[in-house]
């Protein structure tokens, strides 16, 4: 495969991902007007189980057949690989049954875990319906996962992203529709209205399965014609195949995992420990809980996931490099992949933080509890950072064969993540919640890059030196945002309503990402970090690469 036909591959892939996630974030404006943020939380607490039980369903497989695929078609055995996907469609179909079997006899069982008996508002049947609903997209999700991972491991990127947009638009579609006809056409509860809004996702599975049952149909004479040409067959066993497949699927699973888990030690420990602490307003703890678990992640997690695809985009070639010992090209590929985070995710999370009234006032308007959902999305934002940079370390590790030191890094993240949650809410109430979060994915990211150098004897100075620089080029910005903001005040202010939090926003956004960009233009910091793809800025200002 060519090199452009990578690099178009993973745009195609980066760009359906973005979008997803960008729809994801969207329909959360509606959708808070309509369930606010008691809807949320209950949405939140179903969502927690759900991920996990997805990624251990699936253990990394999809992804992980996608790398089995593309090695034997490269070497000329596609029998092996249509075998492969064979026997992992059908242990998707069994791990999909029993996650959903699970998840769905357990639902009383963990909504036990997650209200507490003194608990007011939410009920713990209440949570168990919606854990119940949510559970049939299990049967559906995971054998469409192994389809997708197939397609990619078969150089083909278009019917993942298409069915990903697709299932993504029809969630979406049949959720809103569902909880506006509950809530406003027949007078509903918002239990019911969150019920179908978990539905959704089994819907969406079906969206999307039958786009991915088109593409098979297309792309079955292809798929034909390659086994009626192959020459070299390895005959591998089932516990070969499988084998192979596990070693491959674990450092996936750990990515996919991290977020949900901390996500559930808050869970079960959030409103507990607020009520232990004398705040025992329903309100104040879901809409605490909804920022933090849902609403405020859902924006978040924006600037991290173009950064993170853009960084992944680098690596396939990593693992190659390594192989080879090509260490000059190995860390020029490790830099790159973490530089890109860094240029990307620490001015848009740290321009997010000062402007999170803003924001929050632009995306679900003004409540009375709009200084404490500011105040947490503020603090909330720069954990964006770090979950962006495991994801990346993580698959670093993977690359160079120290992927069990991500899930060692991991535990000790959950483990602080654990032991701080409480007595930090005792401390700082809700935020102590959020900076447990990330003094542990701070730690998490650092045990990742530390064993990075060892192993390699990977040096860092180049990393530092470009943070450093990054950390200038970023207080400049928000210097300008502020100043922004302060100019802005004399005729509006984000109090004023949703449109003057759009104006500010927008003003004081364009002021400093102007000022940031043009400075790492000018200082040449695009051009090192992000090579090649800032050529259309240099023919836009007619300058010549040295």
């Amino acid at each position: 495969m060519s090199k452009s036909t990578i690099l178009r591959g993973t745009l195609l892939l980066t760009g359906a991902t973005f979008l997803s996630k960008f729809l994801g974030m969207i329909y959360t404006i509606p959708f808070e007007s309509l369930v606010g943020a008691s809807g949320a939380k209950l949405y939140g607490l179903a969502y927690g189980p759900y991920t996990i039980f997805l990624s251990l369903s699936t253990v990394g497989i999809p992804l992980a057949v996608s790398k089995f695929v593309s090695k034997y078609n490269s070497l000329g055995d596609y029998k092996t690989s249509i075998q492969m996907y064979k026997l992992a469609l059908r242990f998707m179909l069994v791990t999909g049954i029993v996650a959903f079997l699970i998840m769905f006899l357990g639902a009383d069982l963990l909504a036990k875990l997650y209200i507490p008996k003194e608990a007011v508002g939410i009920t713990e049947s209440d949570v168990s319906m919606v854990l119940k609903m949510l559970s049939f997209a299990l049967l559906i999700i995971p054998i469409m996962s192994i389809t997708r991972g197939f397609f990619q491991g078969n150089e083909s990127m278009g019917p993942t992203s298409i069915s990903q947009i697709v299932e993504q638009i029809v969630r979406i579609g049949f959720l809103l529709v569902a909880v506006l006809l509950i809530i406003k056409v027949y007078n509903g509860s918002t239990t019911l209205a969150i019920g179908f809004a978990t539905f959704s996702a089994f819907i969406g599975a079906i969206a999307s399965g039958i786009v991915l049952i088109w593409y098979w149909k297309k792309r079955k004479p292809y798929i034909d014609r390659q086994l009626n040409q192959q020459v070299t067959t390895y005959k591998l066993s089932t516990r070969m195949m499988f084998n192979e497949l596990f070693r491959y699927a674990g450092p996936f699973v750990i990515v996919g995992l991290a977020i949900p888990l901390y996500q559930q030690i808050d869970a079960i420990t959030f409103e507990r420990t607020m009520i232990s602490i004398g705040l025992t307003s329903s309100s104040y703890i879901d809409n605490a809980f909804s920022t933090i678990n849902f609403y405020g992640h859902k924006l978040v997690m924006i600037p991290i996931t173009l950064a993170t695809g853009m960084s992944l985009a680098s690596l396939p070639t990593l693992t190659k490099s390594f192989v080879e010992k090509n260490r000059e090209q190995l860390f020029k590929q490790i830099n790159q992949s973490l530089q890109v985070v860094l240029l990307l995710v620490i001015p848009a999370v740290l321009g997010m933080s000062v402007l999170s009234s803003e924001v929050w006032g632009a995306f679900y308007g003004l409540d009375k509890y709009i200084n404490l959902n500011a105040s947490l999305l503020g603090w909330y934002a720069p954990v964006a950072l770090f979950f962006g940079l495991f994801s990346v370390t993580a698959s670093i590790l993977q690359s160079i064969s120290q992927q069990n030191y991500a899930i060692i890094s991991l535990i000790a993240g959950l483990l602080l993540k654990g032991l701080l949650n409480i007595p930090f809410m005792h401390l700082f109430e809700a935020k102590g919640a959020i900076i447990a979060t990330l003094i542990a994915s701070f730690v998490t990211v650092l045990l990742n890059i530390m064993r990075i150098k060892l192993a390699i004897q990977f040096s860092l100075r180049q990393i530092t030196k470009r943070t450093i620089l990054i950390g200038i080029f970023t207080a400049i910005m928000v210097l300008v945002v502020l100043l922004s903001k302060w100019v802005l005040q004399f005729w509006i202010s984000y109090t004023d309503g949703r449109l003057a939090s759009i104006a500010i926003l927008t003003v004081s956004v364009l002021a400093g990402a102007s000022v940031y960009l043009w400075l790492s233009y000018v200082s040449t910091l695009l051009e090192h970090v992000l090579g090649s793809r800032i050529g259309f800025i240099d023919r836009l200002f007619k300058r010549k690469r040295a």
